[in-house]
């Protein structure tokens, strides 16, 4: 499928390390590339405070399930060293990497990070972070450039324009800052910096160093693969960087093509368009699948169409591959030729001035020296079971290994891979946590932003036949909102999936006005398994956008008992109080 799902946001170097380079598939993967977003800590701002009591809140407490025999893994590797240089080396400095590595030392282990690239990964140099410094412009000059909602605001502007460098200038100084930020922190927190590429050698193992440079052997209680990702190439595609690119050459904004394709209408590929068509290009979509989109929940989906692709100098072909695709060249424009993705059958010939590849992420695990350890991977992944814990080749764990991010592809988003990080150093520090996938929210920073978490509303459904329960759905509107209409926004939907025998919420989609925002109360009353029936008891300050989502939960129709509420209500009442005069003995 040729269709990207998020700006990549994680701990992935530049040079390729993916064993997995989709030649089974003659143009994109079968299955969509999973979702995967930015999720720095406070300490990439400057800040240093180290409360991880938020966090926690993601993580839910199970009953450990070793449903899998511990193996050493070991062909002739050798035996784990009996004394230790680290408590914990994380390979990998990225988003996840870093999270991991702040816990650990909160945690009280002696922990080294093994970068090869830069620290930030990705995410802070070639991903989210600087795509949101562009986002930022195009936002601006949408707004400026809207006659109709200026006039509207009672404004007037003359002429919009922009400076190509100072807008690329503003992304790279913001990625230079967080980078920065995020390694002081490090630094000052006593996590030793270790530069090289990071092979494990075997039990508990690693050598580091630079191509030219003698190799350094560190050994750790517990390592932690953190190595991320880098962008998916199909076959046929040839990349130079200039006129056909990624979205690692797109956030330079070199230039400002008059027509670009963009080749997957997923996450990168959509919030690309809003930047390009922000600045003036006119953007072509080539989506392999039937509708544009394929990733978000239908009927978000048709809306977010209807308001962001529409409207917009922006067409599609949709059932098409780009089965070749070649860079201008003395002259000649760049050639993409699309082929039916059913039938193979030649489609058209597109001639435009730039192409940007935008079908998704590939795991970065190529020369970890995983065969030390007895460990395959599965498409570039490496497996792991629900602690995040490496599985090898023979289905036992490899004792205290474990794998975060995108390299084990559960959830390709940088703020899982720092939440899988957080919850292996709680499970190595003698507390077993299990991450709730399904609690992690997603969002899309095009105008107006697009955002979710949990089940959408087809596979919600499949859910309920399948286990056999109803399901429901609530929506509201942004033009229901004070705020949003004050904002002159009104341009919005949020969606609510649920049970209405349980009050469960299975999932919320919203889009509209600083929907990425919005999204964390659902996503958490998600993670923290608080129900409907006690959401709506919540208050809001009135006016916000947040009452969307007060509107949303309050407009749910449950078949529970509203007596039940009542009644566990006043037992915590009751118990409170009870506490309260205990201990005031």
């Amino acid at each position: 499928m040729q269709s990207s799902f998020s700006l990549s946001c994680s701990q992935a170097t530049t040079v390729p390390r993916s064993n997995y380079t989709f030649d089974s598939l003659p143009f994109a993967p079968s299955k969509p590339i999973n979702l995967r977003f930015c999720g720095l800590r406070r300490e990439a701002l400057g800040f240093s405070s180290l409360s991880r009591s938020h966090f926690r809140r993601g993580l839910q407490l199970h009953t450990p399930t070793r449903s899998k025999r511990i193996s050493a893994s070991l062909v002739d590797n050798g035996s784990p060293p009996k004394s230790f240089d680290y408590d914990l080396i994380i390979i990998g400095a990225g988003v996840g990497g870093h999270g991991a590595a702040l816990h650990a030392v909160e945690k009280g282990l002696k922990t080294a990070i093994i970068e090869g690239d830069v620290v930030g990964g990705t995410c802070v140099n070639r991903g989210c972070v600087p795509s949101k410094a562009l986002l930022a412009v195009s936002g601006r000059m949408r707004e400026l450039q809207s006659e109709h909602h200026m006039k509207a605001l009672g404004l007037q502007v003359s002429a919009a324009g922009y400076d190509r460098q100072g807008v690329a200038d503003h992304a790279n100084n913001l990625a230079s800052k967080i980078r920065n930020n995020l390694t002081n922190s490090l630094k000052a927190l006593g996590v030793d910096i270790l530069t090289g590429v990071g092979t494990i050698l075997g039990p508990q193992k690693v050598k580091y160093g630079k191509a030219g440079f003698p190799d350094n052997i560190v050994t750790a209680k517990d390592i932690i693969i953190a190595t991320g990702s880098v962008p998916f190439v199909p076959k046929g595609v040839e990349v130079d960087g200039k006129t056909v690119i990624t979205s690692d050459h797109a956030l330079k904004l070199e230039f400002v093509p008059d027509w670009i394709v963009i080749v997957g209408s997923g996450y990168i590929g959509l919030e690309f368009s809003d930047v390009y068509t922000a600045l003036g290009s006119e953007v072509t979509f080539v989506e392999a699948l039937d509708q544009l989109m394929p990733g978000f929940d239908p009927e978000i989906g048709k809306l977010a169409q209807r308001v962001l692709i529409n409207p917009r100098k922006i067409d599609y072909h949709t059932g098409v591959f780009a089965s070749k695709i070649t860079p201008a060249k003395d002259g000649k424009p760049v050639t993409i030729e699309l082929i039916d993705a059913k039938t193979k059958e030649q489609k058209d010939t597109l001639e435009v001035d730039a192409a940007l590849i935008a079908t998704g992420r590939a795991p970065f695990t190529n020369g970890l020296g995983l065969e030390n350890i007895n460990v395959v991977t599965q498409r570039g992944f490496v497996p792991v079971d629900e602690r995040m814990r490496v599985i090898d080749a023979d289905g036992n764990l490899v004792p205290h290994l474990y794998c975060i991010g995108d390299a084990n592809g559960k959830m390709m988003l940088a703020h899982a891979a720092s939440a899988q990080g957080i919850s292996v150093v709680e499970q190595i520090t003698g507390r077993d946590h299990v991450l709730n996938h399904l609690s992690i929210p997603a969002a899309c920073f095009t105008h107006p932003e697009i955002s979710m978490v949990g089940l959408t509303e087809p596979q919600a459904r499949e859910k309920g036949e399948t286990e056999a329960f109803e399901v429901s759905v609530a929506k509201t509107s942004f033009k229901a909102n004070t705020k949003a209409l004050a904002e002159n926004e009104g341009e919005g939907l949020a969606k609510l999936i649920y049970r209405p025998d349980t009050g469960e919420i299975l999932g919320v989609h919203i889009f509209g006005l600083h929907a990425a925002d919005l999204i964390h109360e659902a996503s958490n009353a998600i993670a923290l398994g608080t129900r409907i029936q006690d959401i709506k008891f919540a208050v809001h300050a009135h006016p916000t956008l947040s009452e969307v989502l007060d509107e949303l939960f309050k407009s749910a129709k449950l078949k529970t008992a509203p007596s039940m509420y009542k009644l566990v209500t006043e037992v915590f009442n009751l118990w409170g109080r009870l506490k309260l005069m205990f201990q005031a003995r």
